[in-house]
């Protein structure tokens, strides 16, 4: 089989390259693929598992965890973000990260995000495009109030995460270097906002993070700056995507649609069949550290290591009937918020709670609620994402 699990051209034609993928897992699951450079695909459930808890073995910082290669100056900076970090200094920085998403500070946001569902439904009546108009503002509004920010923020924070995450779409950025611009724009407004808490701090993230710990650590401006930058992109664009590849499965499959509109609750398990169905992440890369062996295969210092969780989220080895979507599924061992290790995504428990109210809410209030156009999807082989969803809600 030809594989070419990178092009992003069929990611905007269709989605992750399934099919391939599938293949992959069962003739070849740590496959050699060509490119500049090339790397390994590493697609089976428990090697994806292997490498995302072993940072030791295969490290987010020497070559970073994007896909895309950069010149060592950019990764300098770059390995200043927790995603592009490893143990001890991972460590250290999470620690003070965690201080603003405790179960109960996540726990609390459940009202905050069932008003905001309840907003955005109440503007929608008739035809309107599901991802800008529901998808996309319900993590939009939830960030602004994690960050204390103006709701009337959320336009500019919408478009420079599509700028960043959309550099190879040409909808979203006419260049790379409108990321690059983008990003510094997100860097003055988290300056601007770590000056005002400092002036008159509030029950907020931004106040949490710019206090000394207990033991008297704090983040510096940059990385700061970095934290805000992250949840910029990863609190909108996994959740977002999450949402809106969700609605169009439920579309692909009207039978779970009709399950969750005769049993509301099902919104529990639906959100983690969901995120395991979408991954609205699709890869991440590691580079090793040592030569070592992963399946049979002899993984030589520095190689480019590239786990795709696409994949093993529909191994079967993990997960009975892999190829159905089941909106009950329980247990749902998923990996679309990561491998678990160090790397594991923060934010994971506000994402499935974001999810549930708005599937619960759509599914009582919308129950005849249909798909009425074609599907765009991003031009993206790092983010499994949908830019246009049509739909009639009544």
């Amino acid at each position: 089989m030809l594989v070419d699990l990178v092009d992003q051209d069929r990611y905007a034609d269709s989605g992750p390259p399934h099919e391939q993928l599938r293949w992959l897992r069962e003739h070849d699951p740590v496959h050699w693929h060509p490119g500049e450079p090339g790397f390994w695909a590493v697609t089976r459930y428990d090697d994806v598992v292997h490498v995302s808890r072993h940072s030791e073995l295969f490290s987010s910082s020497r070559r970073l965890a994007l896909f895309n290669e950069m010149p060592e100056e950019q990764r300098a900076m770059q390995r200043l973000m927790m995603l592009n970090q490893d143990p001890p200094e991972h460590t250290r920085r999470r620690s003070l990260v965690n201080r603003g998403f405790t179960p109960r500070t996540m726990n609390a946001l459940e009202p905050h995000i069932r008003d905001i569902c309840d907003d955005l439904l109440d503007k929608c009546s008739g035809e309107v495009d599901f991802v800008t108009e529901i998808a996309a503002p319900l993590p939009l509004y939830v960030i602004c109030e994690l960050l204390g920010a103006p709701v009337a923020d959320r336009d500019k924070v919408f478009t420079w995460s599509n700028k960043m995450i959309g550099a190879q779409d040409p909808d979203y950025a006419a260049s790379p270097d409108e990321g690059g611009a983008a990003a510094m724009e997100v860097y003055a407004y988290a300056n601007q906002l770590a000056a005002q808490r400092r002036g008159a701090p509030r029950n907020d993230i931004v106040t949490k993070l710019i206090q000394p710990d207990e033991n008297g650590e704090t983040l510096d401006e940059n990385e700061f700056d970095l934290f805000v930058l992250l949840l910029v992109v990863a609190g909108n664009e996994t959740t977002r995507n999450a949402a809106s590849g969700g609605m169009l499965t439920l579309f692909d499959h009207p039978d779970q649609w009709s399950r969750l509109v005769a049993d509301p609750a099902l919104s529990r398990t639906a959100a983690d069949e969901i995120v395991r169905w979408v991954s609205p992440v699709n890869l991440f890369r590691r580079t090793a550290t040592a030569d070592l062996m992963l399946s049979g295969q002899q993984i030589r210092e520095n190689d480019k290591v590239v786990v795709f969780y696409s994949s093993a989220n529909r191994d079967s080895s993990a997960f009975a009937q892999p190829h159905t979507f089941d909106i009950g599924r329980d247990p749902n061992p998923h990996i679309g918020f990561g491998g678990g290790g160090a790397h594991f995504c923060l934010g994971n428990h506000l994402a499935k709670l974001e999810l549930r109210v708005l599937f619960e809410q759509l599914a009582v209030r919308f129950p005849r609620l249909r798909q009425t156009g074609e599907v765009r999807r991003l031009r993206s082989n790092f983010i499994n994402g949908i830019k246009e969803l049509p739909v009639r809600l009544n």
